[in-house]
This record gives C-alpha cells, sequence and structure tokens, in this order.
C-alpha cells in the first residue's frame, strides 16, 4: 500500500519517463531496423531481418502507434468541447445583452422584501464597525442567525501582500449588487505574516461597514504545525471563522464563495446560485457552482509570448455544462457540503486549492458530487510587473509568468491525491451512511483533511454535535470521467508534444513501404486530426473573441450603471 502511495504522488513524473522510454526504444528498433537493410543481400536475410524487428519490437511500437492515436483524439474531442462550450457562453451573454439591472424595480422589491427576515441591520453594523485594534477573528456568541428566506453568499476573499486599490475595487464591484447589503456576507481572508495587514483590513472594513449584511477580516496564523502557506490554508483558517457565525438550522442555505482578490463578479453570479440552490433542492447540500472566468482588464500590459489568458478560458469552459466541470479561481460550496469534507486542506499536496477542493467534494461523496455551471463569466486580471513597457518590462513579464507557471505546475499533485482517494472510496464502498460536524468544531488539521471511515469513527466519539448524512454508493461512471479530465490537464499537453516529435522521427526513420507492423495508418489518421484540431483552433479562437467581447461589454455596461465607470478596463 505504501508503494502504492509512493507511485500514486508521482504519477505525473513516472507517466512521462515512461512514454519517453517508450519512444526511445521505438526509435532506437527502427534506427536499427533500418541500418540494417542496406546490408541485405538476399530474400532471406531480409525475411529475417524483419522477423527480428517484430520479434523484438513489435508490441512496444503498437502500443506507439495507437496511444498516439488516442491522444490526438482526445486533444480534438477537447477542442472540439471548448468551441461548444464558448458558442453557449455567447448564446447567453446574447440573451442578457439587453437587461437593465438597476431599472428592474421588481429585483430590488425582491430583495428589500426578504430582506425583513435576515436582520441585516444588526449583522452589518455591530462586527463590521472594528477599529484597527480590534479587527480579527470576531466573537460569535452574541449573534444569532434567524430564519432564512434566501441563500447567504459567504464570499471569502483571501488575499495577501495585495494592493488596497485593487481590494477596493474587487468590494466596490460587490457592493454595486443589489442584494449586496442583504445577502452578503463578506470575509476578508488576511495573512498574519503580512505587516500591513491589520491596518489594512481596518481600512476595508470601515470603509464599506453598511455596504453588506456582514463584513470582517480574519487573520491566518503562520505557525500552524502541518500547515502550508497559500491559498488552501488561508481559506481553511477563514471558513471555520465563518461557520461559528451559522446555526445549525440555518446552515442549509449558506453557500461559501472563494474570489480571488482582483475578482470581479456580475451580480447575476449569485443570483443563478440562488436561483439554482431552490430550484434543485434535493441536490442542493452536494452541489459545487463554477463559473467560467475571463481576462479582460489589464492583457495590454501583458507580453504577447506569455499570453496565457486564452489558454486558461479555454480549459474552464470545456467542462461547462459538463458532468464533470473543475472550477478555475472562483466556485462556490454550501456550506453543508464544507462540513462534510472537513473544509479546506492546508498541506503541501493542496498548492492547487481550487482543484484539490472539487476532488475532495467529489470522493468524499463517492463520485456523486453535482456540478453546476453559472453562466455569468467572472473578470480577472493577468499577472503583470511594474517594469514599464520596454525590453526589460517585457523580460520581467515573461520572468513572472515562468514564476506563476511554477505555482501552476504543483496543482498536477492532484492527480496523485486523485489516485491514492480512489483507492479509498474503493474500501469504503460498502458504507451508507457518514458522520460530521459543523467545521469550526472539527479543531484538527489531521481530522479536517481526513474522510475516511477510521475517521467516521473518531468523530462518533466525541462530545461534539454530530450529523449523520447518507452517503451514496459509489459512481465509477464519474470516477472513470474525472480521471479523463485529470488527463488532459495534467498529462496530455507533454504527453501531445512528445508523440508529435516521436512519430515525426519515426516515419522519417521508417519508409512507408516498410510498414512491417501495419500502423502506417494511425499515422494518417493522426496527420487528419491535427488538421481537424487546426481548423477547430482557429473557429475557437475567433468564437471567443467574439465571446470575449460580449463578457467585456456586459461588465462594461453593469459598471457605468452602477456609477463605477473608473473600475471598466480602458
Amino acid at each position: 500500500m505504501i508503494s502504492l502511495s509512493w507511485c500514486a504522488s508521482r504519477c505525473g513524473g513516472i507517466s512521462l519517463l515512461s512514454l519517453l522510454a517508450l519512444c526511445s526504444w521505438v526509435l532506437f528498433r527502427a534506427a536499427i531496423s533500418t541500418t540494417a537493410q542496406p546490408h541485405q543481400d538476399s530474400d532471406n536475410h531480409h525475411m529475417k531481418s524483419r522477423f527480428t524487428t517484430a520479434k523484438y519490437g513489435g508490441t512496444s511500437t503498437h502500443v506507439f502507434a495507437y496511444y498516439s492515436l488516442l491522444v490526438h483524439s482526445l486533444v480534438v474531442a477537447f477542442q472540439f468541447r471548448a468551441c461548444r462550450a464558448v458558442w453557449e457562453g455567447t448564446a447567453n451573454l446574447q440573451r442578457t445583452k439587453l437587461q437593465k439591472w438597476l431599472t428592474n424595480r421588481h429585483l430590488h422589491r425582491r430583495w428589500k422584501y426578504s430582506a425583513s427576515s435576515l436582520s441585516s441591520t444588526d449583522t452589518s453594523s455591530s462586527p463590521s464597525s472594528l477599529s484597527s485594534s480590534e479587527v480579527g477573528d470576531w466573537d460569535s456568541s452574541t449573534e444569532t442567525e434567524h430564519e432564512l428566506e434566501l441563500v447567504i453568499h459567504a464570499i471569502l476573499v483571501p488575499n495577501y501582500k495585495e494592493d488596497i486599490e485593487g481590494l477596493i475595487e474587487t468590494l466596490q464591484v460587490l457592493a454595486s449588487h443589489p442584494q449586496a447589503r442583504h445577502t452578503y456576507d463578506v470575509y476578508l481572508a488576511m495573512e498574519q505574516r503580512e505587516l500591513t495587514a491589520k491596518a489594512k483590513a481596518a481600512q476595508l472594513v470601515s470603509k464599506f461597514k453598511g455596504c453588506f449584511r456582514f463584513i470582517a477580516a480574519t487573520f491566518h496564523p503562520e505557525d500552524i504545525a502541518g500547515e502550508s502557506p497559500g491559498k488552501s490554508s488561508n481559506l481553511s483558517w477563514a471558513a471555520r471563522a465563518a461557520s461559528k457565525r451559522y446555526e445549525i438550522e440555518t446552515r442549509r442555505d449558506v453557500v461559501l464563495t472563494s474570489i480571488d482578490a482582483d475578482s470581479h463578479l456580475s451580480w447575476r453570479y449569485f443570483s443563478e446560485i440562488t436561483s439554482m440552490h431552490f430550484a434543485y433542492s434535493e441536490t442542493a447540500s452536494t452541489t459545487l457552482y463554477s463559473t467560467p472566468i475571463i481576462f479582460d482588464r489589464n492583457a495590454h500590459l501583458v507580453p504577447g509570448v506569455v499570453r496565457s489568458d486564452v489558454v486558461w478560458s479555454a480549459a474552464g469552459l470545456s467542462g461547462l455544462g459538463s458532468t464533470i466541470c473543475p472550477p478555475t479561481s472562483v466556485y462556490s460550496v454550501p456550506l453543508e457540503l464544507v462540513d462534510r469534507v472537513g473544509g479546506w486542506d492546508t498541506g503541501p499536496d493542496s498548492i492547487g486549492e481550487d482543484l484539490h477542493m472539487y476532488l475532495k467534494c467529489f470522493f468524499a461523496l463517492n463520485g456523486n458530487l453535482t456540478t453546476r455551471s453559472v453562466k455569468s463569466p467572472v473578470s480577472q486580471t493577468n499577472i503583470t510587473t511594474s517594469a514599464g513597457q520596454g525590453l526589460l518590462g517585457q523580460l520581467h513579464g515573461v520572468d513572472a509568468r515562468y514564476r506563476q507557471a511554477l505555482r501552476h505546475m504543483w496543482g498536477s499533485l492532484d492527480s496523485g491525491y486523485a489516485l491514492k482517494q480512489a483507492m479509498e472510496v474503493w474500501r469504503r464502498r460498502r458504507q451508507t451512511q457518514q458522520v460530521c460536524q459543523p467545521l469550526h468544531l472539527t479543531t484538527s488539521s489531521k481530522m479536517r483533511s481526513n474522510t475516511s471511515f477510521d475517521w467516521q469513527k473518531e468523530i462518533l466519539r466525541s462530545d461534539d454535535s454530530v450529523m449523520r448524512v447518507k452517503i451514496e454508493p459509489p459512481n465509477w461512471f464519474n470516477i472513470f470521467l474525472l480521471f479523463h479530465r485529470l488527463f488532459e490537464a495534467h498529462f496530455m499537453p507533454a504527453h501531445i508534444s512528445i508523440l508529435v516529435v516521436a512519430s515525426t522521427l519515426y516515419r522519417a526513420l521508417t519508409p512507408q513501404e516498410e510498414d512491417t507492423f501495419s500502423i502506417a495508418w494511425t499515422f494518417v489518421a493522426t496527420d487528419i486530426l491535427r488538421a481537424i484540431g487546426l481548423l477547430t483552433l482557429l473557429v475557437f479562437f475567433y468564437s471567443y473573441q467574439q465571446y470575449h467581447h460580449l463578457a467585456l461589454e456586459a461588465r462594461r455596461n453593469e459598471m457605468i450603471a452602477a456609477g463605477l465607470a473608473e473600475v471598466v478596463s480602458q
């Protein structure tokens, strides 16, 4: 079991080395066969050479050829899914293009009427008025939630050394939403190791006092044993602090949303989640909401050679509407589901926080996680530097993107995490019940990151509040689809690059008339697939341009209508 766990943690590197070894062996056999043929003096010797090549290279060559065909097919399938998603997203933006939300009196009356049961005045005034010396994790013992008629959106904003101007813009956009004062609980997830964090939080809380139903700051300590610094551990701390505010009977209508410090969300994002939460009440507690992202506010400041915004958007779009749709940066999870999985992980394998949390929820539910797509794209910014626009600025921009890519690379650890969790699902496949606690009562970091059967027995022996939930049998088809998506994200880009080079070299070494293994047709098929892929990619770029334009126009109209024209990109 230890060896399996070791291999699972390193599956990305093992697969890459295995593919390189396979290609090297096949090319070596092809080179040996080619160099031997000029010395053939007779038909018998020719037949012997072909027999030797087939005997020692047949199986590996077939694996190489058919695997290349498979990967090419998956690349084209991914591009088709991305095109379909961007067409659907464009159609959705066109349908909502003419809506004027500020003049929608019915919408405003709805939130105003619903606010009467939320006690918004009380909850938004006392905790959010903390001075700079009082900003911190609040005492929730004196606060009681009233019966909810709408979804409470607990918005977590993890940040570390972010410019306060950028945070003000993000909060201004949230505060401009008509439902903000009645249903938004905003938690500024700060890091204790940031020296100016308390002063910054005090300024933000004071500035936006009364704009939300509730606003406060949390400060993630830097000396917690077993934790790795980063977004996931910060979210874990903030979510447990937020959990204290919600009583057991109200938690079912609380949804936690994780956003980046530069994320600008439309009011429609939260409105759609509210609608789906009640429309699909039977799966509301086992649903994760994901949304596409666009990079639309500072693309002109990024060197063209490292512009990766279209690639990231394509990756997020490709899963929309599918059963398996991992989120990118921004996503929402019901508080009941967060309780069930024990919150965000804090170890070194959770650096890719968005995908890791998705996987944790997915496997905790034995593959029965429901994923719903919110068709309202989130505005993001590319990583930039302040080095200017000259050659030096271009080099600094490339370096910044390289450092970001290194951080993203650590997300490949989630493939190993998924393999280990799949083994755990098999081990507990006959389990029918699951027990959990409210997140803030599960204080042990080990327990927060463990959903195994042993953990279930341990929690039953505790004296804290325990909730029992039914667990569905494993959905192996969904688990298979998940690993297909993980292959696309973490393996396919490197594998297709190696296979394109290796197949080109193989065809150069092996003339078509010497098709010893009858695999020449696979190379013809991959040529066709590459042509289709190129055409599909051009179609996607053209379609994405229209989608990006409509998304930017929709955001600009909302910001202008809300009096925030200054935060619209120039």
